[in-house]
Parts: structure tokens; C-alpha cells; sequence
């Protein structure tokens, strides 16, 4: 039997972006035993993943051993020196990974044994995840996402959301606020007049954070457009709640990546990063971006963040419109 061990240890945007690639093999090898490795926080996406055979968390008791299989393949979708190092660990007779060219810490490839020719970054990183199922004489073109959000966890959340006003028949829009990178983050200002100039659509407005400092933005914004912020939400919620949503507007970040793994339109608002590289793949959806000529730094800090603040609440709102209408 076939056993392989997938290495993408974060983050959580990455690892929808790495379920086509599993979805590929599993659908190539459907008897095979898959196992992933993976990052305490980010385990709870994988939990909801159907066909894995084990995950293994990094750093719990016994991990390592887990590991260790000399007849399985260790495929690093990650690219980085401690991923590398897991495949290495793992003692698998063929370890499979990046070019140098295309890892993020060249020093990983010291650690494969096969490694994907070079690859262009100016393609969506799903299809450099598919492209490096190639060395196991795979080439697949769909993008499955095999992501089972239960039903009763959808009606669990949904009944948390009611608890904020009546929805009637409203279509819910779910705006993302918030980004690991503060160059991600498009400004208060911006989305409190993309939210009073939606104010007469038949939506039902919700504001979407994960941390504290995204809590205390979403109640600013909430209080200038008395649009609600939702209450915190696990990882599994988040799904839930965007697998219901009839648009999720958002940066470049876990939620806008959720939303089209799971085929729910989007908006994505994008600056410091490629939005061919890392935003949504399907025609339908939009994407708000200007290219200038510091574009694609994909910088974490920035003093003026003019790739963000030249998008003007007038183009997102355009943009939001049009989806809600081409999808009515």
C-alpha cells in the first residue's frame, strides 16, 4: 500500500491552498494511507478535511515517531528549512519538494531527494501545489476542495448570527476586516463608506475579525455604519458562517481564501501581494488591485501602504454591486 506524508505546516490560507494538491492525490491513489503534518493552531481546518488518514501535530507527545516510515513519500509543500527538516526526520525513502528558486529557504532542498523544476511565481501558488505532484506522475487540472462543513455546526453558528438582529430574507455579505500583515489591512475610513454606500442594498452586513486589535476596529466601524461585528468565532465557525454568506469582501487573507475553497463569491481587496499569485481563481470573481511600480513586494511593513489606500471605497462598492447582481 502506498503511504504518503504531506508536510504544510501553516498558515491557514496556505493550507486551503495545499487541499487541491491532496484531493489530486488521494484521487490518484484512493486506497493509499495520507497523513499531514501540521501546526497545533492550524489543526482544526484539517479536521474538517475528508479522505486524510492521521494528522500529526507538530511538537505533541510522540510526534516524531509518528513520523518515521522508510516506505512512504514525504511531499514539503511548505519550502522551509524546519519543513524540510520534517521530511528529512521522517526517514521516508523519497522526500519531494520545491526548486531552489521557488522555496522560501533554499536551504530546504538540501533535504529532498526529487526535486519540481523551476516554477514561475507569476502563477495562483495552487497550481505550484498541483505542479509539484508531477514528480509522482500526476497532472491534474481541476481544483477540488474537499472541505465537509456539518450541517449542524452551519445551524449553530447560524443561530449565534441571529442572536444580532433579525436577517428576514436578506442575502448575508460578509466583510473580513483584518490581516496577519498591516499591509494587508485596507483603512477604517474605506470600509465605512463602502458600508453606508451599501446601506440600501437588500444585504445583511456583517463584520468579520479574529483578534483583539480587529475586535476593537470591527466595534469602531460598527458604531459609525451600525452594522453588527460578529461575535468570536472558532475556525470551524468561520467556514460555517462563509460556507452560508452570498459574498465575503476581504484582503488577502484566511477568510477571502475560505470563501472560494468553499464557492462562495468573493471581493478581495489586494495590495503588497499578487492577486494572480494568491487571490481568487475563479472568472466570476473581483478583485480590487492597482499596480504600481512597487508593486508585489509583498512587505509587511510600509509607511504609506498607497498600494491599499489608492483602492477607493467607490470602486469597492462597484465591485460589491456587481457581484450581488450577477448573483441574485
Amino acid at each position: 500500500m502506498e503511504k504518503f506524508l504531506i508536510i504544510r505546516l501553516s498558515s491557514l490560507g496556505d493550507i486551503i491552498h495545499t487541499l487541491p494538491a491532496f484531493a489530486a492525490l488521494r484521487k490518484n491513489f484512493p486506497k493509499a494511507e495520507i497523513a499531514w503534518v501540521v501546526e497545533a493552531k492550524e489543526k482544526d481546518i484539517l479536521d474538517l478535511v475528508t479522505g486524510l488518514n492521521e494528522i500529526v501535530i507538530v511538537g505533541t507527545d510522540g510526534w516524531r515517531k509518528k513520523l518515521k516510515n522508510r516506505n512512504q513519500t514525504a511531499i514539503d509543500f511548505q519550502g522551509l528549512i524546519k519543513s524540510g527538516f520534517i521530511a528529512f526526520l521522517s526517514r521516508a525513502r523519497k522526500r519531494i519538494g520545491f526548486d531552489r528558486k521557488n522555496l522560501k529557504e533554499p536551504l530546504a532542498s538540501i533535504f529532498y531527494t526529487d526535486r519540481l523544476g523551476e516554477f514561475p511565481e507569476s502563477e495562483h501558488v495552487i497550481r505550484k501545489n498541483l505542479a509539484l505532484l508531477r514528480l509522482l506522475g500526476i497532472k491534474e487540472k481541476d481544483l477540488d476542495f474537499p472541505l465537509n462543513v456539518p450541517e449542524g455546526l452551519q445551524r449553530a453558528v447560524g443561530e449565534k448570527i441571529a442572536t444580532l438582529g433579525d436577517r428576514g430574507t436578506r442575502r448575508l455579505a460578509i466583510f473580513n476586516l483584518g490581516a496577519a500583515w498591516m499591509t494587508k489591512r485596507w483603512p477604517l475610513e474605506s470600509w465605512v463608506a463602502v458600508l453606508k454606500n451599501l446601506k440600501n442594498e437588500n444585504i445583511y452586513p456583517l463584520l468579520l475579525w479574529g483578534t483583539d486589535q480587529e475586535k476593537e476596529l470591527a466595534l469602531a466601524i460598527g458604531a459609525q455604519t451600525g452594522v453588527p461585528p460578529a461575535p468570536f468565532l472558532s475556525i470551524q465557525e468561520v467556514l460555517a458562517l462563509i460556507k452560508n454568506a452570498a459574498l465575503v469582501v476581504s484582503g488577502d487573507t484566511f477568510a477571502l481564501q475560505a470563501a472560494c475553497a468553499l464557492n462562495v463569491p468573493v471581493v478581495g481587496i489586494f495590495g503588497p501581494t499578487n492577486p494572480a499569485r494568491n487571490g481568487p481563481f475563479r472568472v466570476r470573481d473581483r478583485v480590487a488591485y492597482h499596480e504600481l511600480s512597487c508593486s508585489l513586494c509583498y512587505r509587511r511593513t510600509c509607511e504609506s501602504r498607497e498600494c491599499l489606500t489608492i483602492i477607493t471605497p467607490e470602486e469597492v462598492t462597484s465591485l460589491v454591486k456587481q457581484s450581488l447582481e450577477e448573483h441574485a
